[in-house]
């Protein structure tokens, strides 16, 4: 509930405290008085943009503060946990603040936050209801709200969008694995020929330097040949080879040493050159005698080449991208077999999505039907008693052709003014002071539902008065009954069912400039401003005695 709020240098304001009560508060005073300007720093605790226009001139900012009662374990004391805001003694305070030279700030319960917050958390806490929200009523979103939340189904309504959310998913995402399945199967030949033409070729990393090697070893093979043998020849094989000259060098040297054995030293030098060269001649022998020349290998060699370089030149450049082509095509050969087990689940994911949205939408149908024949027959019956003598409402369920975010049906809400004449759409009938009528008869049903704390009804009277505005009075209190209401009103026969009764006067003594100023009215105080309300010299007698009597009716 609104306990209090503070405006500072708001348009004509420059300082105001307007304290509420539960039940039915009134606003009344005159036209210009400022009435306005307080529901539109309501408006500001309800995230309504800012406008630098709105500070009072001469000052540097136009500061707006609501202080609230909220349940500790409620809604909005949660929400506030969530952003690391402390909730004290059941209190929240929200402040907005507009600088002249455009700079706005926000808190709750005196941490910074976004205007966007205090909107989010003003709006759980405030509803407001002026023209515009009468004219919202044309919306079909807002009759199906509307019928929801009277039906209790608010919630399963939720869980129907979310149901359809889901079941959109599910189908979007069979359908990406059809289309990837179709683009594989249009593929499905080449893949095939790629990933067969490269498993046949059965390529090694680091083959093509070993089939260079190895060509080039048999295209020289004579003089391979020809070359080890004359080295294994002059090394170890002809007359005079240089394992013969070494053997002559052994044995002089061992006949030197036999002279001077302090000369052992170049023995150990000679016996391993001796071994060394005797070893590489051997090895000549055996290389010049391994050395093959076959034509037939070489062609074979030529070929494998002439293969890889094809492959390369296809999927290449490298060998190694080739294997890789390979193993790509033979991965996405392989989704073939897998993607009718992936399918299969994604199709079994839609269907429970199917079935489940279906089932959410059927009960949410039930609901609704439900709802709309008890709140038409509701609204009706209230009808003759806002001035629509022979008026009739009636709620229509349209089934759509195909079940969606907002269930199986679309809602429209019909209304006939007068005897005779059969229910047509709001838009088409309803004027703006017949709108405002259906709002609050729809408040007064739907005033146990709605979660909204506190609602404010600004001049919610255009158009009507006498009889009906007893009527709408009456409903005021007793939508009053189940929230606490704020109402900005013209008529006597409203403001005489307040429970707190508050005047706005303008005042032109503070420097010689306008300013708005809020006295709360009792006795005869508000008797006079009753006698004011109704019209004539509200000094008359009969004025004074019209209101007294107002005050002292009961409510019908």
């Amino acid at each position: 509930m609104l306990v209090e709020l503070r405006i500072q240098d708001l348009a004509v304001i420059d300082r105001l405290a307007l304290r509420l009560e539960p039940g039915l508060n009134v606003l009344t005073g005159e036209t210009g008085a400022g009435k306005s300007i307080i529901v539109g720093a309501l408006s500001l605790l309800m995230g309504e943009r800012a406008s630098t226009d709105a500070v009072r001139p001469g000052t540097e900012r136009a500061v707006v503060e609501g202080v609230f009662e909220v349940e500790e374990d409620g809604d909005v004391a949660r929400l506030l946990a969530e952003q690391g805001i402390d909730v004290e003694d059941g209190m929240v305070i929200l402040r907005r603040e507009v600088a002249a030279e455009g700079r706005n700030r926000a808190w709750i319960n005196g941490a910074a936050t976004t205007a966007t917050m205090v909107g989010r958390v003003g709006g759980m806490l405030l509803g407001l209801h002026g023209q515009s929200e009468h004219e919202d009523l044309l919306r079909p979103d807002r009759q199906r709200e509307i019928l929801d939340a009277y039906a209790g189904g608010t919630a399963l309504a939720a869980d129907v969008a979310t149901a359809h959310e889901e079941l959109r998913n599910a189908d979007a995402a069979l359908a990406t694995l059809d289309e990837r399945r179709r683009e594989v199967e249009g593929r499905a030949d080449l893949l095939r020929h790629q990933a067969t033409e490269i498993e046949d070729a059965k390529l090694r990393p680091g083959e093509e330097d070993e089939l260079e090697a190895e060509a080039r070893r048999l295209d020289h093979a004579e003089e391979l040949a020809r070359l080890s043998s004359q080295l294994h020849d002059a090394l170890y094989a002809a007359e005079d080879s240089l394992v013969e000259r070494l053997g002559r060098a052994r044995r002089a040297l061992g006949q030197l040493l036999q002279i001077d054995p302090d000369a052992s030293d170049a023995a150990a030098a000679l016996d391993e050159a001796f071994f060394v060269i005797e070893d590489l001649g051997r090895r000549m022998g055996d290389y010049a005698s391994s050395v093959e020349h076959d034509p037939a290998r070489l062609d074979a060699l030529r070929a494998r080449q002439d293969l890889l370089f094809r492959l390369k030149s296809r999927y290449g450049p490298t060998l190694d991208d080739v294997i890789a082509a390979g193993r790509r095509a033979r991965a996405e050969i392989d989704q073939l077999d897998s993607v009718e087990l992936e399918r299969s689940e994604l199709a079994r994911r839609a269907r429970d999505a199917r079935d489940v949205h279906r089932a959410r939408c059927a009960e949410l149908s039930r609901l609704r039907a439900d709802a709309a024949s008890r709140l038409s027959k509701a609204v009706a019956e209230l009808l003759p008693s806002l001035g629509m003598t022979g008026g009739r409402f009636e709620i229509a369920l349209n089934p759509v052709t195909e079940l969606g975010a907002r269930g199986a049906e679309s809602i429209e809400f019909s209304v006939a003014l007068n005897t005779g004449f059969e229910p047509r759409p709001l838009a088409r009938v309803a004027s703006g002071g017949e709108l405002a009528r259906l709002m609050l008869a729809l408040k007064a049903i739907l005033a146990t539902a709605d979660a909204t704390p506190t609602l404010i009804f600004d001049e919610i009277d255009a158009g009507i008065g006498g009889r009906v505005a007893h009527a709408v009075g009456d409903k005021l209190a007793a939508v009053s009954r189940e929230h606490q209401v704020l109402v900005v009103t013209h008529l006597a026969q409203i403001a005489a069912r307040a429970d707190h009764h508050l005047l706005v006067e303008k005042s032109e003594q503070r420097e010689e400039r306008a300013s708005t100023r809020l006295r709360e009215l009792t006795g005869e105080a508000r008797v006079h401003e009753l006698a004011r309300l109704l019209g004539g010299d509200p000094e008359s007698a009969a004025s004074l005695d019209h209101a007294r009597d107002l005050l002292a009716a009961p409510s019908r």
